[in-house]
């Protein structure tokens, strides 16, 4: 049974991991735009090699490398930078946004937890 109690921590603890591993890539390629395009300290460049450090390690954790753990992340990828233009770049998310949003993190979601999904 996919909704037990049991899965319930194996679940949040899967789609955590791709939200924070979203982070860590964002945050690996913002603070170069950052410094390419608003003429930030090159000192960002530091910051730069640990979240990008940090988000290849975090791929390491996820439970298979495998093109379903990359299209499961890709969904999960496309709504944290939704999130992220909301709260960091502080513009509003059109009803478009949120719809496409909504859609790929239902995607990812469902090859998360498909029968033979990562959540067993």
């Amino acid at each position: 049974m996919l909704f037990d109690p049991s899965n319930i921590t194996r679940i949040l603890s899967v789609f955590g991991l791709f939200f924070i591993t979203a982070i860590a890539e964002i945050l690996g390629c913002y603070f170069p735009y950052l410094i390419l395009n608003q003429g930030r300290s090159q000192w960002l460049w530091i910051p730069t090699a640990i979240s990008l450090s940090i988000f290849v390690w975090l791929l390491t954790l996820h439970p298979t490398a495998s093109g379903k753990i990359y299209a499961a992340y890709g969904g999960i990828y496309i709504f944290t930078a939704l999130l992220w233009l909301r709260f960091v770049d502080h513009l509003p998310l059109t009803r478009w946004d949120i719809l496409g949003g909504c859609v790929v993190l239902l995607g990812a979601a469902i090859i998360i937890l498909q029968p033979q999904g990562l959540v067993r």
